[in-house]
């Protein structure tokens, strides 16, 4: 097995890490964000016409206004959920307008920076570790990921924290390393999956971008790359593959959050990522990306509406799993093609690993459907993590057989 990640530098070697070793480093401090958040709000809206959505989509612009769903506001649409982060400075015209035209919503978070406060006042006081007893219940900034190296063989990739506000991802990464390290022994399934296949592990995997969203911009989503012609920063790593790069779902513009780069893996993360797959296609047999939030498994297409060839078996595989996550703590997810379950998006990382001949790819979005959204607190790390666990589970073990 394998565990990867970067350095922190704008260069964004990419570093092999091995045998899910981590390092005891002095653990991250928890932030306010210098009070940037102070009586900004959530509020979740669901347009009933295509009117109310065409309104919604004018004073989102007119606000500039931060969608936590759905990733752009092209999306919005008749039926379709809409959390909005509302600066306080535009709360009030929303409120007002919202009134006026009578478009129902609902405020999910009062009062963000409170919100943000206390996610940061429920961590517990992080001391250095020994690797016993590493905390895997709480999310953790950059300085805490180790790395090393070793050989590989058929495998299965693993990457998380591709968008940097989505936490519940790389603690999930590192949940999956614990569970490898201590069950190994005890649990027939983990020995199994270890013998027959290795795991290459990206624990973040948009690492400048994460570590913004722990020191200056919780809600940051981008990579932190610099453009000379715009003011702008990053770009969406999951829309700078070179799989109909840039078309629906993505954004040429510099400033917005679904921004495809100016051109495709124009970042540094993606192009060594994508290099690495490239490298080792031949003996990578599943490619799975954790995201937040939606409670969703989704499999190819994301930039198109059409069946993958092999749709009978990947479906089969994403039916299992969610059975298998929904035993464990009732949590239901829906499962289906990204394009119908989800939306139209185009290069993204898993259309991408399909495309280039990965049979099984996979992007899981974790809890939860939207009451912490990028909030979801650290008393919910192990359900979510234990739950997912089985899913990964399933997959894998459905791997190792033939297809039904």
């Amino acid at each position: 097995m394998k565990f990867l990640g970067r350095s922190r530098s704008h260069a964004a070697a990419f570093l092999p890490v091995c045998w899910l070793l981590l390092k005891t480093l002095q653990l991250g401090h928890c932030h306010s964000y210098d009070n940037r958040y102070a009586g900004d709000k959530v509020i979740r809206l669901i347009p009933k016409s295509g009117e109310e959505a065409l309104a919604l989509q004018s004073i989102y612009h007119q606000l500039k206004v931060d969608l936590w769903q759905p990733s752009s506001i092209s999306y919005v649409s008749e039926g379709t959920i809409t959390d909005v982060h509302v600066p306080q400075n535009a709360s009030r015209t929303l409120l007002a307008f919202l009134q006026e035209t009578h478009i129902h919503y609902k405020v999910l978070i009062e009062d963000l920076q409170k919100a943000v406060e206390n996610e940061n006042s429920l961590q517990p006081q992080r001391n250095r570790r020994s690797l016993s007893e590493y905390n895997y219940e709480v999310y953790h900034s950059l300085e805490d990921l180790g790395r090393k190296s070793r050989a590989y063989k058929r495998a299965v990739w693993i990457d998380c924290g591709i968008h940097a506000r989505e936490w519940i991802g790389p603690a999930f990464c590192q949940w999956f390393v614990r569970e490898a390290i201590l069950t190994y022994k005890t649990d027939p399934a983990m020995k199994k999956m270890l013998n027959h296949l290795y795991f290459y592990i990206m624990p973040v995997f948009n690492v400048d971008g994460y570590h913004f969203s722990w020191t200056h911009d919780r809600f940051w989503r981008k990579t932190r790359s610099r453009d000379s012609k715009f003011h702008c920063r990053g770009v969406d790593a999951n829309r700078n593959w070179k799989v109909k790069w840039c078309d629906e779902g993505a954004s040429a513009h510099p400033c917005d959050d679904t921004y495809c780069g100016p051109f495709p893996e124009s970042e540094p993360e993606v192009k060594a990522v994508a290099n690495f797959l490239r490298k080792h296609r031949k003996h990578i047999r599943a490619y799975l990306s954790f995201h937040a939030y939606a409670q969703m498994l989704l499999y190819p297409y994301s930039y198109k509406h059409a069946t993958i060839p092999n749709f009978s078996c990947v479906e089969f595989a994403a039916h299992k799993a969610v059975k298998a996550l929904r035993s464990v703590h009732g949590i239901r997810y829906r499962h289906g093609p990204a394009s119908q379950t989800l939306y139209v998006s185009s290069g993204n990382s898993m259309d991408w690993a399909y495309k280039n001949g990965i049979p099984y790819a996979f992007a899981f979005e974790l809890r939860d459907t939207g009451h912490f959204g990028f909030l979801l607190p650290e008393m919910l790390i192990k359900p979510t993590c234990t739950e997912t666990m089985l899913a990964v589970k399933n997959i894998t073990m459905h791997l190792l057989k033939k297809c039904p």
